[in-house]
């Protein structure tokens, strides 16, 4: 006996639908980050810190101290986890009928982190504030030896922040829903 067409729709109904209806759903939901608003936010920080520091040379800014081996390297990991960050914030809005705007949080983990990679990459000697509170030779001894610490602080915050927003996100659209293999 075959099913009706009834009962084919509800069994391979939407999860969120399912969801709604009480029932367990079938497909395993995974975080998909929106791609556009994605590689926007990673492009527009990648040149928003890597232009002023010089890491990406221009003919603008300059820089005293070279350029270190793992400065373009945090560059663009923040780029990434900055994008990554965005791309799953603007997965997880929902607009309400009445216009409403649910599920979004706040910027601030990424902008933080982010502002924290600037200082982290800038020269040690080029930044006015870091200048004027601790003066050139404490610009060099002590800022600088603390830029790769600074570094790894901003790079594992924005990890956890993008960890934290896949882990909460919602999939109200369906467009995260992938087939079980079975």
């Amino acid at each position: 006996m075959q099913p009706s067409a009834s009962e084919e729709s509800s069994r391979s109904g939407s999860s969120s639908v399912q969801a709604q209806e009480g029932r367990e759903p079938t497909h395993w939901e995974r975080p998909r980050p929106h791609l556009g608003i994605t590689v926007a936010a990673a492009a527009l920080t990648f040149l928003v810190i890597g232009v002023p520091t010089d890491i990406v040379p221009n003919p603008v800014f300059g820089r005293e101290v070279p350029v270190r081996p793992w400065e373009p390297w945090v560059l663009l990991a923040t780029s990434v986890f900055t994008g990554l960050w965005f791309g799953l914030q603007r997965a997880r809005r929902v607009v309400a009928d009445d216009g409403t705007v649910t599920g979004e949080d706040s910027n601030a983990p990424a902008y933080s982190a982010a502002g924290l990679a600037l200082f982290a990459v800038a020269c040690p000697v080029c930044n006015k504030i870091v200048l004027i509170a601790l003066g050139t030779s404490g610009a060099l001894g002590i800022w600088e030896p603390l830029q790769p610490w600074l570094a790894a602080i901003s790079l594992v915050a924005l990890v956890g922040a993008v960890g934290y927003a896949a882990r909460r996100r919602p999939c109200v659209d369906g467009s995260c829903r992938v087939r079980s293999a079975s």
